[in-house]
């Protein structure tokens, strides 16, 4: 099987530059791992150029190289979001009867074809980029590439799912409220959301024009660096360009929220990855000052909640007039709301805007970045399809307020929960410190030293749930028959957190454990941790007597798993047998 392994836009544009292969060769390359990945999420594209033309393309790239032009992206395989013009194909936003085929390629997409990169083709986005999720489209969900149960993340999903499969080196996205950031975390990826107006979005449809940004997913902070030198940069053709010039940032003083105000959804691996990367960045040396959000989250409101509906609305008019049938629902529900906004309302939505901005110009004073989870939690396709709007919605809660309030972000990887999905963070700084980011981004990656991605799920992973055991369950214990006859994986045998209290139950034949969460005086108890498909996990609880119960255990290393509790009446008459340090030596001990 051809290697889906990531591609490398430096790598690639250094071998091609210096002749050490072909453009040809790499594009050959890239058309067997289609070939292979089309078996698996097909829906990750809208449309593409065929092989014939692909390949002449490259051969025009290395003729170029070959009389000497210096090409800073020579042989890059890279994809463009469906609502980014590219001479040769449709223009659709994921809406067919809207297509329609540009004249000109968007500038950020010329820019690249100049500086020798190869445009594969367009991907697959929640229709009219409106979404966070991927799941709004009528050619079909792309779905996360480590799980294909959860979501890719959107609107730029299948910019997201093109990079991590392997099948170009860089995507391009849009992002007006975290389109480009969310599909980055859960892929493992880095979204750079540059200051609006750094890049053109002359090219591309609107959602909100005021407030778009042309932002690029990508393996490494070194390829987002790459594009951002080629793309950056004032466009007279785009009436909301602006000339910014790179803003030196300090990196030491790092704004997080107060603790209370940090949104998890009931992802407790969310949590753990977040406190994992504040300690990361500590030990780096930042000082990490506490900040109110309530008034960067009020601002987020305005987007979805308040007048700037509207703005999609306009962009959407002639859509939402003609109402064909293949304008996705949830995107009309959102959408057309805005016919009823009025001027009275918006401009009482801009001065409220004006008045968080200057609480953001002074929140600035004290901090120099931001550093935020990028989602609080992803979710299975299945649930999003179940409630489109609270979960997309809540996917959007630490992304909404960042174009509204003129900031530049970069998203990183932080973290790899147990099902495969990722965990990210996100790096926020006023507009013009674009590169700023992308060395913090990189400092904290360095630092972290996170594990590689895990592979690809090519066939659709099976779901699984981590239990701890304490008493009878465990290895040659009598009840353990109970784990193997499901078919449950040994994971390890460890200790829970120093937080526990263990006792043998009272009148209790043969005798059970007690497993106890306590504030004060706990201790580490030995447990093995096994893994189970869902449905023999199911099948598993159900035959828990009372007064134990599963629930929430923290291990040691700061992991939290289901395992066995149990009810305060499990401690009538109980013995606490907490020095013993576990099960077996309770057993061992005699009873």
């Amino acid at each position: 099987m051809t290697s889906l392994a990531r591609l490398d836009a430096s790598a690639i544009a250094a071998a091609v530059g210096s002749g050490r292969t072909s453009a040809v060769t790499v594009i050959n390359d890239v058309l067997a791992r289609l070939a292979v990945y089309d078996a698996v999420q097909p829906q990750a594209w809208i449309s593409r150029f065929d092989a014939a033309a692909l390949l002449a393309a490259a051969a025009a790239v290395d003729a170029r190289v070959a009389t000497g032009e210096v090409l800073p992206l020579a042989g890059v395989p890279f994809a463009a979001k469906d609502n980014i013009d590219v001479v040769g194909i449709d223009t659709t936003a994921a809406c067919p009867s809207f297509a329609f085929r540009p004249a000109a390629s968007a500038t950020v997409v010329q820019r690249l074809l100049d500086a020798g990169a190869i445009c594969i083709g367009k991907t697959n986005l929640d229709q009219f980029a409106t979404g966070l999720n991927g799941s709004r489209s009528p050619h079909g969900a792309p779905r996360n590439v480590y799980n294909l149960a959860y979501v890719s993340g959107g609107s730029s999903s299948g910019s997201a799912v093109a990079v991590a499969a392997g099948l170009v080196a860089f995507a391009l996205g849009t992002d007006t409220a975290g389109s480009g950031r969310v599909p980055a975390a859960f892929n493992h990826l880095i979204g750079l959301k540059p200051s609006r107006g750094r890049w053109s979005n002359s090219g591309v449809i609107p959602a909100c024009k005021t407030l778009d940004c042309v932002t690029v997913l990508t393996s490494t902070v070194a390829d987002a660096a790459l594009v951002d030198g080629v793309v950056a940069g004032f466009d007279v053709a785009d009436a909301y360009s602006r000339a910014l010039p790179d803003v030196p940032r300090a990196t030491r003083r790092i704004g997080v929220p107060l603790p209370h105000q940090r949104l998890w959804f009931g992802d407790l691996e969310s949590e753990r990855y977040f406190n994992q990367a504040l300690a990361t960045l500590a030990a780096q040396g930042a000082d990490l000052v506490h900040i109110d959000i309530a008034p960067l989250n009020e601002a987020a409101q305005l987007l979805y909640g308040g007048p700037w509906v509207a703005e999609r609305t306009a962009a959407l008019a002639a859509v939402i007039a003609a109402d064909p049938a293949d304008f996705d629902p949830v995107v009309r529900d959102v959408v057309t709301p805005g016919l009823a906004i009025g001027a009275v309302d918006l401009f009482n939505g801009i001065y409220r805007l004006a008045e968080l901005r200057r609480y953001a110009d002074a929140m600035w004073e004290g901090i120099d970045l931001l550093c935020l989870p990028t989602t609080g939690t992803t979710y299975r396709l299945a649930e999003m399809r179940a409630a489109p709007i609270a979960l997309n919605s809540a996917l959007g809660a630490y992304t909404n307020f960042v174009n509204l309030l003129d900031m530049a972000a970069i998203a990183v990887p932080a973290g790899t929960r147990d099902n495969g999905t990722g965990f990210g963070i996100t790096f926020i700084a006023p507009a013009g410190t674009d590169r700023a980011l992308l060395d913090a981004g990189q400092s904290y990656l360095d630092a972290a030293n996170l594990a590689a991605p895990p592979p690809l799920d090519l066939e659709g992973r099976m779901q699984t749930v981590k239990l701890a055991v304490v008493g009878a369950h465990l290895k040659d214990m009598p009840l353990h028959w109970q784990l193997t006859s499901r078919e449950a994986k040994f994971v390890a045998a460890t200790q829970t957190a120093p937080a526990y209290k263990l006792y043998a139950m009272a009148n209790s034949t043969p005798p059970k454990p007690a497993l106890v969460h306590v504030d004060d005086g706990g201790s580490p108890i030995a447990v093995e941790v096994y893994e189970l498909d869902v449905a023999a996990f199911g099948s598993f609880v159900v035959d828990v007597p009372p007064p134990l119960a599963i629930g929430t255990v923290m291990l040691a290393d700061g992991t939290q798993v289901k395992g066995f509790v149990a009810e305060p009446r499990a401690l009538d008459g109980a013995e606490d047998i907490t020095a013993l340090g576990g099960w077996r030596a309770f057993v061992a001990r005699g009873a």
